[in-house]
């Protein structure tokens, strides 16, 4: 069978071997579970607690600020629930960017239910948020401000230092989804309250993320039960996957230097092949301020043919996306993000991602570029639009 290039590293990647060989022990030798007093037990504490702390070392932060998770989801459900309960007392006002990922767009609509007032910042066509009009919607009942700090269908980088710097300015804590950058780009967590990271996007085992709480944060628990992770996530902890997760991690910050100037040219060689050969192209997002990973873009009149156009890369062995793959469950596939941006709702239904990752070539870049070019004159021939 023909060998799949695979461009949909935003969704998810592959298990790194190296990160299964340092996981298979704790499948069926060290096994026991992490509260149990004997020493199997004891030896299963001690893997967590070792990873937790080289996590806690590549960010920068302390080993009991990292509450391990079963996916980003969760830990954004937690830290947006967890900090709305646990400071209502203050006040109800949560403040999120419009291109927030579904499930905190999900879980501030769930929240609004309860009580909660909710601001969706806007933001302009490259997909930053307004700053200033973030000072604006700060007010005192203000309690949490979220904002993602790479979008994960256009890649676009938020300058969340600056956010986190108004926030702290004005007595409010801030959160970041981080699951599309961390691992990838470097991240200041100075003024950071919350952080969301997650290990599947970095060649990490599924089912396992973590949300980092900065010390002294005043949270309500989702999960009551035995006591885990300092009180605040009660459940088992999966073993294998944390420690899968922290050497995911360990890899990606000893190769990030190298690894994403080697994506970067990827993604200009890509960027300059679609610009130079499709006509009607139009990139989504800024083209300067973006993850190297990712690439997101749309073409003239083919806008509605795009899953098809997915569909034909399919066939080819060819795998990339359309917007988020956490979205594809919706009835509704226009893209959110795409239509924050200033995109209508046709046009927001026809983006195609691409993200790329650690086991992709320039020789696959090149299968790419001609492959959909070939693909791009039969959707014209069969499905023009006059």
């Amino acid at each position: 069978m023909k060998r799949l290039v695979y461009f949909d590293n935003a969704a998810t990647t592959c298990l790194d071997e190296r990160v299964l060989a340092t996981m298979l022990p704790y499948f069926n030798m060290d096994y026991g579970n992490a509260s149990s007093l004997h020493s199997l037990g004891a030896s299963a504490h001690d893997a967590i607690e070792k990873s937790r702390a080289q996590i806690a070392c590549l960010l920068h932060c302390q080993p009991d600020e990292i509450v391990f998770t079963a996916s980003g989801t969760e830990a954004n459900n937690f830290a947006l629930k967890g900090i709305a309960f646990a400071n209502r007392e203050k006040g109800n006002h949560i403040i999120i960017s419009s291109i927030e990922h579904d499930c905190v767009l999900n879980a501030c609509k769930w929240l609004e239910t309860q009580g909660f007032v909710v601001t969706r910042l806007p933001v302009d066509k490259h997909g930053f948020v307004d700053l200033d009009f973030l000072r604006q919607c700060i007010n005192p009942k203000t309690i949490l401000v979220s904002v993602m700090h790479v979008n994960n269908e256009i890649g676009t980088i938020q300058p969340i230092s600056e956010i986190a710097e108004i926030c702290r300015e004005r007595n409010v804590l801030f959160h970041s989804d981080a699951c599309q950058s961390f691992g990838k780009i470097l991240i200041d967590i100075k003024n950071i309250d919350l952080l969301t990271i997650n290990s599947h996007k970095i060649y990490g085992p599924k089912g396992v993320g973590a949300l980092v709480i900065k010390k002294g944060t005043k949270i309500t628990p989702l999960l009551h039960g035995g006591g885990q992770e300092f009180g605040l996530r009660s459940s088992t902890e999966n073993i294998p996957g944390i420690i899968g997760f922290a050497k995911a991690a360990e890899l990606c910050f000893s190769e990030m230097e190298n690894e994403n100037k080697r994506i970067s040219a990827l993604q200009q060689k890509i960027i300059s092949g679609l610009a130079n050969n499709v006509d009607g192209i139009y990139f989504n997002g800024d083209l300067k301020k973006r993850l190297p990973h990712n690439i997101n873009f749309c073409i003239s009149n083919l806008e509605g043919e795009s899953i098809r156009l997915l569909l034909l890369l399919d066939e080819a062995r060819i795998a990339v996306s359309s917007g988020s793959a956490c979205s594809s469950n919706s009835e509704n596939a226009a893209s959110h993000v795409l239509q924050a941006l200033g995109l209508n709702p046709f046009e927001a239904r026809g983006s195609v991602r691409l993200s790329l990752g650690r086991f992709n070539t320039e020789a696959e870049a090149d299968i790419f570029l001609e492959t959909l070019i070939d693909k791009i004159k039969k959707l014209n021939s069969i499905f023009s639009v006059v």
